[in-house]
């Protein structure tokens, strides 16, 4: 796995993307917080998060159009640059009257997100190429992703409560000029397509893509299930910690279990994904967390539970790195930007409807039926992933799933 650290450009890009998220989850908890003081309504609070998530809704299939129209490094860092620029409106909304401009940045920052995604997913296998340096590659920045998103807003919270907001936002604008800085150090160039064809016939042609390609479809299907239930459940960890084990602070324990198991399957997952068909590593992998969300939400101990999330960090970071590396392998290269922001768009819906389903139907159900439905769903992807993806699959060019 840290054999791809040795490639000089891949290097320079990981550090900016561990940088560039790690400052982007300061804000997660410390923005709300900010808000919530600001104003005394939860709604606000609310707000802030939907605009974070709409521009993937409304600019995902766009953000893949830019990707491969363009230098993917220079749009990397001009969206850094914009998202330091977006970031920073927080600082001047000191007032109810101003907190607009929180949601101006928040919009700011989602839609300079969503646009570096795709563009730095595309760019990865230009600098490392398709083999195994690349399952590498992606492990190492699921587990830097995993732990900024594990440990950052927490930083945040805590620099909130004692050095206050500004603090925290010039914190994640200083992160995004060192992300952008790292990636102008970088010598490897992703050549742009023609662009003279107009933006329409770009989307199209990825959606052909799509279409002629079996296996990717099969993928966005699967990893769609799979989301869902994992947003789902996802929303419900609190009201368990709460109700189940004791209190809030168990929610601590239960991430930071889960981020060891990330931690610890990131090495297994590069050898899985190289040595076994993407059918079968899915398949399995998308099972074992199933069982292990079931296992942990219907544990009556706090240590049965830890064990459970350590468990579950270990095949869920497989089907995160193996999901990634067979896109970047069996996509072609000019269409590798707009396939990649197709399975955003869908994750991005997929988190919004599991986030607001699941604590609704908890309200119906009940917290118990709810927690084992959305665990009955995870198992769905992996009956999903057996039925349609192509046998023998490793998403090597030609390989069958990229037949048209």
């Amino acid at each position: 796995m840290l054999q791809a650290l040795r490639v000089r450009d891949f290097r320079l890009l990981w550090i900016a993307r561990s940088i560039a998220a790690l400052g982007t989850g300061l804000l997660d908890v410390a923005v709300p917080a900010h808000l919530y003081a600001v104003t005394g309504s939860a709604l606000a609070t609310g707000v802030s998060l939907a605009c974070r998530f709409l521009p993937a809704l409304l600019l995902g299939p766009f953000a893949g159009v830019v990707a491969d129209r363009w230098n993917r490094p220079r749009v990397m860092i001009t969206t850094d640059l914009v998202h330091a620029t977006a970031i920073a409106a927080v600082l001047l909304a000191r007032t109810p009257e101003t907190i607009w401009l929180v949601y101006a940045a928040m919009l700011g920052q989602g839609a300079a997100a969503v646009i570096f995604r795709p563009a730095a997913q595309a760019h990865t296998p230009a600098v490392v190429g398709t083999g195994p340096l690349l399952s590498g590659a992606n492990a190492l920045g699921a587990v830097s992703t995993g732990v900024a998103s594990l440990s950052a807003p927490p930083i945040g919270g805590l620099v909130f409560a004692t050095a206050g907001i500004d603090v925290v936002v010039c914190a994640a604008v200083g992160a995004s000029l060192l992300s952008a800085a790292a990636i102008a150090r970088t010598t490897t160039r992703s050549r742009a397509h023609d662009r003279d064809q107009n933006v329409l016939s770009d989307l199209v042609q990825g959606l052909r893509h799509l279409r002629r390609a079996p296996a990717t479809r099969a993928l966005l299907a699967t990893n769609s299930a799979y989301l869902l239930a994992n947003a789902g459940l996802t929303a419900l960890l609190v009201p368990f910690a709460v109700t189940r084990l004791g209190g809030s602070v168990q929610v601590g324990y239960l991430l930071s279990a889960l981020g060891l198991g990330f931690l610890l399957g990131a090495p297994a997952s590069r050898t899985l994904i190289d040595r076994f068909p993407a059918r079968t590593t899915l398949a399995v992998c998308q099972a074992l967390v199933a069982g292990a969300f079931f296992l942990m939400f219907n544990a009556t101990s706090l240590p049965v539970a830890l064990t459970a999330a350590v468990l579950l960090g270990i095949p869920a970071v497989t089907v995160m790195v193996a999901t990634h590396t067979w896109l970047q392998r069996a996509t072609p290269k000019p269409l590798l930007g707009r396939v990649s922001s197709a399975f955003l768009t869908v994750e991005a819906a997929a988190n919004m409807a599991g986030a607001l389903a699941a604590p609704a139907m908890s309200a119906w159900t009940g917290l118990a039926p709810a927690l084992n439905a959305a665990c009955a769903l995870a198992l769905s992807s992996a009956l999903i992933t057996l039925c349609l993806m192509p046998r023998g699959s490793r998403g090597h060019p030609g390989d069958v799933s990229v037949a048209a």
